[in-house]
């Protein structure tokens, strides 16, 4: 890809497994990626046990909050990974759509979403690898 590439995570209440997988690709990809999330009914705030297990990892997700799902945010968008969004995800030609099937940490203690956390955290580094292919000069 010439341009940087475009994703957007969505899931129902956005305050779950979309938030834990930006936060973890915008980690990795140290700006090689534009990153956004959404949710088809967006919750209040952000699971506390996510924002939990994300600091375990230095992650800080205190200034962000559900955002909601809007059909620029699927135009925009190179890849849209959805994770139980149900219908309400627009479908548009020429974007690259993945389902991930991941369990919702709603209502699970720090565990358990530490769990989730570490299958979306390998999820999202092996789409890293897809989306900018390093160069020997990446490793240095």
């Amino acid at each position: 890809m010439s341009r940087t590439p475009e994703v957007l995570f969505v899931c129902v209440h956005n305050a779950g497994r979309s938030q834990m997988a930006a936060a973890l690709l915008q980690h990795h990809a140290r700006g090689k990626v534009a990153v956004r999330s959404a949710g088809s009914t967006p919750a209040e705030t952000i699971n506390p046990a996510v924002l939990a297990v994300l600091g375990e990892l230095g992650l800080d997700l205190s200034a962000e909050f559900p955002k909601k799902l809007t059909t620029d945010a699927v135009e925009a968008a190179d890849v849209v990974i959805t994770m139980s969004c149900g219908d309400a995800c627009p479908v548009f030609p020429g974007k690259r759509y993945l389902d991930w099937q991941l369990e919702d940490p709603a209502g699970k203690g720090v565990d358990e979403v530490r769990k989730i956390r570490d299958d979306i955290d390998r999820r999202v580094r092996d789409l890293l690898a897809e989306l900018t292919p390093s160069t020997e000069d990446d490793d240095r």
